[in-house]
């Protein structure tokens, strides 16, 4: 399984970016989808979740009405729409694949993307 992740870059304060990230493998549509971020000297931490039905996603407070996570399973990729960026949204973007579905904890997820870099200008 691989997950390439892209779409990264330097946008300003008030920005959009929209991350994608495709899968490897042919069950993609069995998992749950997730995006993480890490900022410098920070633990990584959960951004949305998206369950394998896209009947469900959730997302870390700081994001919600900003941030859209969306999946195609026909392109087996997931997708993050970020708008309205801040720049404490700056950080390595990770995404990820969770064989327990939607989840909004780290453990739960066993394949990781390599992140890719968003960072927001003030």
């Amino acid at each position: 399984v691989q997950l390439q992740a892209s779409g990264g870059g330097l946008v300003q304060a008030g920005g959009s970016l929209r991350l994608s990230c495709a899968a490897s493998g042919r069950t993609f549509s069995s998992y749950g989808m997730g995006w993480f971020r890490q900022a410098p000297g920070k633990e990584r931490e959960f951004v949305a979740g998206i369950s394998s039905s896209i009947r469900s996603t959730r997302y870390a407070d700081s994001v919600k009405g900003r941030f859209t996570i969306s999946r195609d399973a026909a392109k087996n990729t997931v997708y993050l729409q970020m708008d309205n960026l801040k720049p404490e949204d700056t950080a390595v973007y990770y995404c990820a694949r969770s064989p327990l579905g939607l989840s909004t904890v780290r453990n739960a997820y066993n394949y990781w993307g390599q992140g890719t870099q968003v960072t927001v200008s003030s």
